[in-house]
């Protein structure tokens, strides 16, 4: 049986200056299997991050995964999990990578030395063997001249060496699923495209990606499903081709409307805008299924335009 990923009904919640508790994230949902991409997509603020946080158990504190929560991998309910158990499930079935690479490695010392540091921790071998495994596989993520590059530090290796260099860490532990968090936003043009198919090859292997990315381009480039997130509530799920043809919620339109394309004049670019406060309905609402994998948070507005 194929092992899914399962979130329902993920609410995290921060002391509110007294007022109570915020939820930066509430009542999120999805599920995602091995061999499929999912993008998150989101503005800065919509809870992304934090979501990618709670499936490790990794919510900073004083924030919580309140009750109701669910977070099931497989038959393994990861919430219920503690010491060694939690650890097999981080890094050992689910790996994550962050935006900047720099913030994952300690700079004093060599890649070669923190990767093999990280396969010991979990598997039972030598630190040749550690290195061995780790020498194979970046030369399957495409890392030139992988013998050198293990003895480097982390400062020696451009932005695009290191992210690859940290998804062959994740990749060496056996992973069946992968959180990229907006790892080639800080990358150049070129360099995104190869770390993007680097993804989709993996994705090939039977990796399941979760894709979080505040730009909807890159979500509509590499995913089969795109989830929209704004305020910490979904609203539009469903297949890739689902939301960018046939987008039903205002806020996924706007989002889809305010990406340039090459017949735009200068003069309408970042038009329309997002919805205002004033104007948003994203605390009202239940999302449902319109069509076949399209799921959408539905309010007077959105009903108006099924």
């Amino acid at each position: 049986m194929t092992s899914v990923l399962q979130v329902e009904n993920l609410r995290i919640s921060f002391p509110d200056g007294g007022r109570g508790r915020a939820y930066p994230v509430d009542g999120v949902s999805f599920a995602l299997e091995r061999g499929r991409t999912l993008a998150l997509v989101g503005e800065s603020g919509s809870g992304k991050s934090l979501t990618s946080l709670a499936l490790l158990r990794l919510v900073p504190p004083p924030g919580r995964i309140e009750e109701g929560s669910a977070i099931r991998l497989g038959d393994t309910d990861v919430l219920a999990l503690h010491g060694e158990a939690l650890r097999r499930i981080r890094g050992r079935r689910i790996g994550m990578v962050f935006q900047d690479p720099m913030t994952s490695l300690n700079p004093v010392f060599t890649v070669g030395d923190q990767i093999a540091e990280g396969v010991r921790a979990h598997f039972p071998v030598s630190r040749t063997e550690a290195r061995q495994r780790a020498l194979r596989l970046l030369q399957e993520v495409g890392i030139p001249d992988p013998g050198a590059r293990l003895d480097a530090y982390p400062h020696q290796l451009s932005g695009g060496q290191l992210q690859r260099l940290l998804i062959a860490r994740a990749l060496l532990l056996d992973i069946r699923y992968l959180i990229a968090d907006e790892i080639i936003s800080m990358l150049d043009a070129s360099t995104r495209i190869d770390v993007l198919n680097l993804l989709g090859e993996l994705k090939a292997r039977g990796l399941g990606i979760l894709f979080i990315t505040h730009d909807l381009s890159l979500g509509n480039y590499i995913s089969d499903r795109t989830m929209i997130l704004r305020h910490g509530r979904v609203v539009e799920l469903g297949s890739t081709p689902r939301v960018f043809d046939n987008p039903v919620h205002p806020y996924t339109k706007s989002l889809i409307a305010s990406v340039p394309q090459l017949h735009t004049k200068w003069s309408t670019l970042g038009r329309p805008t997002p919805q205002t406060d004033d104007e948003d309905t994203t605390d009202a609402g239940t999302l449902v299924e319109i069509e076949r994998d399209h799921f959408v948070l539905t309010t007077g507005e959105t009903a108006a335009h099924r």
